[in-house]
Formats: C-alpha cells, sequence, structure tokens
C-alpha cells in the first residue's frame, strides 16, 4: 500500500519534507495530496526541500501531479496529488 501525506496550509514544509525522505527510504513511492492554493504551495516547498535531502545520499525523486476527487464533510473537492517515486 503506498503511503498519502495530507498536507495542509500551516502545514511544515520542513516536517513534511523529512516525512517524505523517510518514507522514501523505506519504500519506493508514496502520494502527497493537497486541496487549494496555500496547500500545495507547502507541498510543492516540502518536495523540493525533501530533494535536497536525498540528493545529499545520492538519491533523487521524480513527482508528478495528478488530480483527484475527494469527499469531505459530503462534498466533492478536487485536491492536486503528487506521486512521488524514488530515482
Amino acid at each position: 500500500m503506498i503511503d498519502l501525506l495530507k498536507v495542509r496550509t500551516n502545514s511544515n514544509p520542513n516536517a513534511v519534507a523529512g516525512a517524505i525522505a523517510n518514507i522514501l527510504k523505506t519504500q519506493q513511492e508514496l502520494k502527497v495530496q493537497a486541496i487549494g492554493a496555500g496547500s500545495i504551495n507547502q507541498a510543492v516547498k516540502a518536495l523540493a526541500i525533501a530533494r535536497g535531502y536525498l540528493v545529499l545520499s545520492g538519491n533523487d525523486l521524480n513527482c508528478v501531479p495528478i488530480f483527484a476527487e475527494v469527499t469531505i464533510e459530503n462534498q466533492s473537492k478536487t485536491a492536486i496529488c503528487f506521486i512521488v517515486k524514488m530515482i
């Protein structure tokens, strides 16, 4: 099963980056999900920081953004989901 990290507007990008890097050390893939401009901004910052962590150990990551429909409080919302893989 692929891990799913949900990023919010008030998420700390450094903390999310650490989680991304740690998950990718044990798994080859994870999903990072964000809804709204602020959350997407924090997610992209976290991905850039995580890449910096991984490059230091000779690894890199590949990130593919996709749309995902999620239901929150009986309302359908569109999320951006980043499929992140270690390369």
